[in-house]
């Protein structure tokens, strides 16, 4: 099992409507969550910096394989055409990512 960290910035004039969408995320997106190896997701929010930080657990044997997949899904598609202009992402974010991923720094069970 891998954690996974990201953040990225939100618009203020967009939390009320990114949480209105996130209170009831379309079933075929959290399907297909849950068929890309994804367990345990959690998206948090910092006012009044609004910065969303997500968690999640990785459970699958190919990571870029399982992301893959989920990135060539019609309805994911769909919903990130939704979710995206919502989010501010950071100009310092890897190449090719969105949420920029961050270093596991401590975890204790």
């Amino acid at each position: 099992m891998q954690r996974h960290g990201q953040v990225i910035g939100v618009g203020a004039e967009a939390i009320s409507e990114y949480k209105r969408l996130h209170a009831d995320v379309w079933p075929q997106v959290l399907e297909m969550i849950t068929a890309c190896n994804i367990r345990n997701y959690s998206i948090f929010l910092k006012e009044p910096e609004n910065l969303m930080f997500a968690y999640f657990e990785y459970v699958g044997e190919d990571f870029e394989a399982d992301m893959a997949k989920m990135a060539a899904d019609p309805v994911t598609q769909k919903w990130w055409d939704v979710c995206m202009p919502l989010q501010r992402p950071f100009d310092t974010r890897a190449e090719g990512e969105w949420w920029a991923e961050m270093e596991e720094v401590f975890h204790r069970d």
